[in-house]
C-alpha cells in the first residue's frame, strides 16, 4: 500500500483508539497484515511511537485549562484542605511511579507479550468481560469528583495500570477506568483521572522508546524526506483526531456507561485469536 495512505490510516486509528477503552496496539497489529507493512521494521516501530506522541499532546491541549487550575491550586486545592500529598497532581504522580516502577523492570516481558497475539487477544476479551462486569455492578460512586479522590484511589488505579503494561490488549484506559469505579470513582472522574495519568505514563514510554531508537538499540533508521513527511502526516493526523474523541468520549460518558465499549473489545478478543489461530496474525 502506499505509504501515505498508509500512514493516513494508522494515524486515524491511533486518535480513535488511544483513549478509548479498546487497545490501540491490538487495533495497529490488526492492520499491520491489510497495510502491507511490518510493524516490526525499525522505522514503522519508530512511527508507532511518534504518532502516539500526537495522542498525547491532544490530551495536553484539551485538558490546559484544568491543568492550570491544579497547578494553581496546589498544594491547598481549590477547597483550602488539601495537602501536599493528596492534590490532585500529586495523585497523578503517585500513580505513575507506581506503574512506571515496576513496567521497567518487566521491560522484556513487555516486549514479549506485544509479539503474541494470543496475549493480545486474551487480554481484549478478560478485559471487555471484567469492564462489562465493573460498569453494571459499581453504580453507586461515593468519589464523584477527581478532586474527591484519597491516595489509596490512586495507588489502586496505579497497580492496576501494571497489568495493561504487561498484557497488551487491555488497554491503559480500561484498566484505569475499571479500577477506579472498582474504588468508588464516578464514571466521569475515572475518566478524567485515566487522561491525567496517561499524560505523564506515555511521555514516559515514548520518550524512553525514542531514546532507544536514537541510540540504535531498536536497529538503525535511516530517514529521508518521504519519511519524515510520513512521520509528519501520522502525528498531526493522530492529534486531531485523538482530540475529537477525547471530547466525544467525555460527553458520552457523563450519560451513558462503558457497556458498548466492553461488548466491542470481547467481539475483537475473538477476533484477534481466531486469525491467530489461521495463521493471519503471528508473532
Amino acid at each position: 500500500m502506499n505509504d501515505y495512505l498508509a500512514s493516513v490510516i494508522l494515524g486515524i486509528v491511533e486518535g480513535l483508539t488511544e483513549f478509548l477503552p479498546v487497545s490501540s496496539t491490538a487495533h495497529l497489529r490488526l492492520l499491520e497484515p491489510w497495510l502491507d507493512i511490518s510493524l516490526k521494521d525499525p522505522y514503522w516501530k519508530m512511527y508507532t511511537v511518534v504518532i502516539q506522541l500526537g495522542a498525547i499532546l491532544s490530551v495536553v491541549v484539551y485538558f490546559w485549562g484544568r491543568i492550570l487550575q491544579f497547578c494553581h491550586s496546589y498544594p491547598r486545592g481549590e477547597s483550602g484542605t488539601k495537602r501536599w500529598f493528596n492534590h490532585p497532581l500529586a495523585l497523578t504522580m503517585l500513580a505513575f511511579v507506581v506503574t512506571a516502577g515496576p513496567a521497567f523492570l518487566l521491560t522484556k516481558k513487555i516486549e514479549d507479550n506485544l509479539e503474541s497475539p494470543y496475549v493480545m487477544g486474551g487480554a481484549l476479551l478478560v478485559g471487555g468481560i471484567i469492564m462489562w462486569v465493573v460498569d453494571v455492578l459499581f453504580t453507586r460512586p461515593t468519589v464523584p469528583r477527581m478532586e474527591d479522590m484519597k491516595v489509596i484511589d490512586a495507588v489502586g488505579i496505579g497497580i492496576a495500570q501494571i497489568f495493561s503494561a504487561v498484557f497488551p490488549g487491555t488497554s491503559r484506559s480500561m484498566s484505569t477506568i475499571a479500577s477506579g469505579q472498582i474504588f468508588g470513582l464516578s464514571r466521569t472522574a475515572a475518566l478524567e483521572f485515566s487522561f491525567f495519568v496517561c499524560i505523564p505514563t506515555m511521555m514516559a514510554a515514548t520518550l524512553y522508546s525514542l531514546l532507544k531508537f536514537v541510540r540504535g538499540k531498536e536497529g538503525q533508521v535511516p530517514m529521508d524526506a518521504h519519511r519524515w513527511v510520513i512521520l509528519a502526516i501520522g502525528f498531526v493526523i493522530s492529534f486531531v483526531v485523538a482530540l475529537v474523541v477525547i471530547k466525544w468520549f467525555m460527553n458520552w460518558v457523563r450519560t451513558r456507561g462503558f457497556v458498548p465499549f466492553a461488548v466491542y473489545r470481547i467481539i475483537l478478543g475473538i477476533i484477534v485469536v481466531a486469525l491467530a489461530m489461521k495463521g493471519i496474525l503471528h508473532a
